[in-house]
């Protein structure tokens, strides 16, 4: 794919005339507060993703809206800070009505409003990250880490390399370096991996990277010395490019690497130049084309109201996340709106229902133009995650492609154990009554 690298910045032109043209009064509105970040080091995820997000809102809005509701938005840009996130959200959750749902793409703002949500009763959803354990709804009623979580991610990545390996048996008395972001995105899986470690006999290694990463020698030494089998990058932003960089300087195969799913965009690979070549990550998208992204193109950006200045990454890794974003949002407010009244403006209460009561499989995803571009879900009150499935991509040297066919799971009856066991103890920390919400 070609790709190409713009300036960004803090609200570009198209997303100003995008947020305004999402702003505009109908007669049944649905307010998203957008807290974005097109600045800083990880300005090319939150544009990619923010932009892929209005992408479907616009396409949703152009094709009549949510059985006529349309969807109104508002940009506050937080530069991936967690103070400036909560002063966003603080700032937008009763504009336009009221918000009806919050994605801030950030582990950092998800912990900083976490308990926020919930008293507002506003659902959050963290798409691929945030905390694993309020995958359990009962516990967290407004919390939904869709399609898979952290936890859920990292048991994928242990199944994988026993893989493999040869099996899960087969990783006994192997060595895996987790180098991560310092941060509390980067310590997420430690809960997982330690497990498996014990579980199946290998050696962990924990391995730390300061924000924003863009200097790792020292950590690549640590590296060399250790002389691990498998390195596990859980970065974001420049650290990814960074790290691919200096494996292929100090000699380490980027074949024995597996990253997260943060760290496998094209804005990784490409920086990182022919060293990313033969490079893995986890995804929860698999990378190609689609119709829905086709319908984007046509439509959207044929009104010249698409959201991103460079077109070359509609479809990107970033984009298609965002879009992937709004396609769930859309499909719980229709489940919402079967049960509170089609053609309604909902409230944040009633769209947490829809969210506790997706449904989207495969025949779902063909009539939305997205069949296989994430895995099917379904929630409950139980389950606010849905899935935990996830797929291994690899960089060619020029595109990604999916090196597993099917979606993977680990551990899921240890992920779930682990699930129960946290969210009881936030329970009892925070004097919480567990229960479902009717």
């Amino acid at each position: 794919m070609k790709f190409r690298f713009t300036r960004l910045l803090a609200v570009s032109a198209v997303a100003v005339t995008t947020a305004l043209s999402g702003a505009l009064a109908s007669a049944q509105e649905q307010f998203v507060p957008i807290l974005s970040y097109r600045v800083g080091p990880y300005a090319s995820g939150g544009s990619g993703f923010f932009g892929g997000m209005i992408d479907y809102f616009n396409l949703v809005n152009m094709s009549g809206g949510i059985n006529g509701v349309k969807i109104t938005w508002e940009e506050c840009e937080t530069e991936y800070n967690a103070a400036r996130g909560v002063e966003c959200y603080e700032r937008l959750k009763k504009k336009g009505g009221g918000a009806t749902v919050v994605e801030p793409l950030s582990t950092g703002i998800a912990y900083g409003i976490l308990d926020r949500v919930g008293t507002d009763k506003i659902p959050m959803t963290t798409l691929g990250y945030g905390r694993s354990d309020a995958a359990n709804g009962a516990v967290f009623p407004y919390v939904f880490p869709l399609l898979t979580s952290y936890w859920s991610q990292a048991a994928a990545m242990v199944k994988y390399l026993g893989d493999k390996s040869g099996g899960l048996d087969k990783l006994k008395g192997k060595k895996i370096v987790h180098l991560y972001h310092d941060s509390a995105f980067g310590k997420e899986p430690f809960p997982v991996l330690e497990a498996a470690s014990k579980q199946y006999g290998f050696d962990l290694v924990k391995i730390p990277v300061p924000h924003p990463g863009n200097e790792q020698n020292s950590q690549w030494l640590q590296i060399r010395q250790a002389n691990p089998d498998y390195v596990i990058l859980w970065g974001w932003g420049v650290m990814n490019a960074v790290a691919v960089k200096t494996a292929a300087r100090v000699g380490f195969p980027r074949e024995k690497m597996l990253g997260v799913w943060w760290a496998g965009s094209e804005e990784d690979a490409i920086p990182a130049g022919d060293a990313a070549k033969g490079y893995s990550t986890m995804t929860y998208n698999t990378p190609g084309n689609y119709p829905v992204l086709d319908e984007i193109r046509k439509k959207v950006y044929g009104a010249k109201k698409g959201n991103l200045e460079d077109t070359s990454r509609i479809g990107s890794v970033y984009h298609m996340r965002g879009v992937t974003v709004g396609i769930l949002y859309t499909e719980a407010v229709k489940k919402a709106q079967e049960k509170y009244g089609k053609g309604k403006a909902l409230t944040g209460e009633q769209i947490r229902w829809g969210y506790e009561n997706l449904n989207v499989d495969e025949a779902k995803q063909k009539t939305l133009g997205a069949a296989g571009m994430f895995p099917p879900i379904k929630t409950s009150c139980q389950d606010h995650e849905g899935s935990g499935a996830a797929k291994v991509q690899v960089w060619d040297g020029k595109a990604w492609k999916a090196l597993t066919p099917n979606w993977i799971t680990g551990d899921r009856a240890a992920v779930q154990k682990m699930v129960a066991d946290s969210s009881a103890k936030y329970a009892a920390d925070a004097k919480i009554t567990p229960g479902c919400m009717k």
